[in-house]
């Protein structure tokens, strides 16, 4: 065991009267272990980004298809009403995930309960 052992100097360079005298050039002589600075840190989970959002889209479509029916039917049939609801299920839907479709069906209800108050009571 004694002849594995190796001879290594130690140099005390903190009483150096020269600025950057104290730092040494030889990387060997830095006794710091660095591995636990430098490596990335690993992640053995599922990625939560992705699937999360994917999850969440899909969980909301269903509503917005229904909103955005409601706000179209809501064109021609009762504009007040299903104008109402399309717009509540558009909002339902966009916090859901289904982003588009609950916008599409917030504005569609919009324009049809505008249309039924200021519009269709004149024809």
């Amino acid at each position: 065991m004694a002849d594995q052992e190796r001879d290594i100097e130690v140099h005390d360079y903190r009483q150096s009267a020269i600025i950057g005298e104290d730092i040494p050039n030889d990387p060997s002589k830095y006794r710091e272990e660095t591995a636990a600075e430098i490596a990335a840190p690993v992640s053995f989970g599922r990625r939560r980004g992705y699937d999360d959002l994917r999850e969440r889209a899909e969980g909301g479509s269903g509503t917005g298809f229904a909103a955005l029916a409601l706000s179209i039917v809501s064109l021609f049939v009762m504009p007040i009403l299903f104008g109402a609801v399309g717009i509540v299920l558009g909002f339902i839907a966009r916090r859901k995930g289904a982003e588009g479709l609950g916008a599409w069906a917030i504005g569609i209800g919009a324009v049809s309960i505008i249309i039924g108050i200021f519009v269709l009571p004149f024809f």
